[in-house]
């Protein structure tokens, strides 16, 4: 049973996914604009939010920007968009799924449980300790040699995914699915991301101290010698 916020403008659409959810034991509330959802993720403690693009105050896209401002929630996207580009975009935003309308409530339950599924991982764990970093997943707080690291929901969901693998070569498909929920995409995304903590981490990719590009397979976390 999650605790679910449904951002949807249109009543019927909001309608059957709350019936949906709650049938599956889910407890939800729903608001239809932007800023009734800020007020409702900034005072209840939601385990996902379904988040519709087209509200009627701002575009989904800006709404995405301003929770992920005050919040680590989990968020679907629901979307009638198909174009490939604009949903890898809003992944990379800090989208963790998305749905393509119209879509059926098993679809929905199915990405709903994967994305929980995921978010519990992140922070079911402890610490995790390799060389000089310190890793607390309940906390979400990283530190290197005891000084803290100013990190991105992202970046810090991908050096804590690498930290559980430490001295483990993690293919880039293996890094999208579990990192960012996607089944696809473009390794420019994993590169960026890898070179924002390579610089938090104070090394280059040409002299690497803990994250090592294996050439035409993944990444390894490994701390140095």
């Amino acid at each position: 049973m999650a605790q679910v916020l449904v951002v949807e403008d249109d009543q019927f659409v909001r309608s059957a996914l709350i019936r949906y959810l709650t049938s599956a034991s889910h407890t939800v509330r729903s608001v239809g604009t932007a800023l009734e959802a800020l007020r409702e993720v900034a005072q209840y403690p939601f385990d996902v939010v379904i988040l519709d693009l087209g509200l009627p105050d701002l575009d989904g896209s800006e709404a995405l920007k301003m929770l992920r401002g005050i919040s680590d929630v989990p968020v679907i996207i629901a979307t009638a968009r198909d174009d490939e580009a604009e949903v890898v975009r809003l992944l990379n935003a800090g989208a963790d799924d998305y749905v393509t309308k119209p879509f059926s409530g098993e679809h929905l339950g199915a990405r709903l449980s994967a994305v929980l599924r995921r978010a519990r991982g992140r922070t079911a764990g402890d610490v995790l300790t390799t060389g000089g970093l310190r890793i607390d997943i309940r906390r979400r707080e990283a530190e290197l040699d005891g000084r803290t690291l100013e990190l991105t929901r992202r970046e810090f969901d991908l050096l804590a995914f690498l930290a559980a693998r430490a001295g483990t070569v993690v293919p880039r498909r293996e890094i999208l699915a579990e990192v960012w929920g996607q089944s696809y995409g473009d390794d420019q995304t994993i590169d960026v991301h890898l070179s924002w903590l390579r610089r938090k981490l104070g090394e280059k990719a040409r002299q690497p101290r803990y994250l090592h590009t294996v050439r035409g397979v993944g990444v390894k976390l490994e701390p140095p010698a």
